[in-house]
């Protein structure tokens, strides 16, 4: 099966994750401006690295809507309730080291944007099962 990407559409920046479902893997990801998504997006389509998208259906969606139909099929997932899911499982994928770990579960707040994250619960709702990151998965560039 080739891998699917799924988007966490913003105005200002999108998360964005390439999986493979078969192997359970997230195989890229990032958080990026809306044009270097698009941009990724037709790198994995030009070398064959992408056969469908999972697009969020919250703010900015309409537009991605029409631009991916055009290359991919889409497939559209509510994104109630995912910003505060990926707060929960960023510590999951990026468990917290020093000072973090004295903090209580419920007043850690990641360093970072989690988008990318978000994008990846997009996807596992379309899956209905979890994907798992390696050690080694690096953050796309922005």
């Amino acid at each position: 099966m080739i891998p699917l990407a799924a988007i966490d559409p913003g105005r200002s920046k999108c998360g964005l994750v390439l999986a493979d479902p078969e192997q359970g893997q997230v195989l890229a990801a990032g958080v990026l401006p809306p044009q270097r998504c698009q941009m990724q997006l037709e790198t994995w389509l030009a070398q064959g690295s992408c056969s469908a998208v999972v697009l969020g259906n919250g703010t900015g969606s309409r537009a991605w809507q029409a631009w991916i139909q055009e290359r991919l099929p889409l497939v559209l997932v509510p994104e109630a309730g995912t910003t505060l899911e990926a707060r929960r499982r960023y510590w999951q994928l990026e468990p917290p080291r020093g000072w973090r770990r004295l903090l209580p579960p419920g007043l850690r707040l990641p360093p970072r944007d989690v988008d990318d994250v978000v994008a990846q619960i997009l996807l596992e709702r379309h899956l209905g099962r979890a994907l798992t990151r390696g050690a080694d998965l690096a953050l796309l560039p922005r």
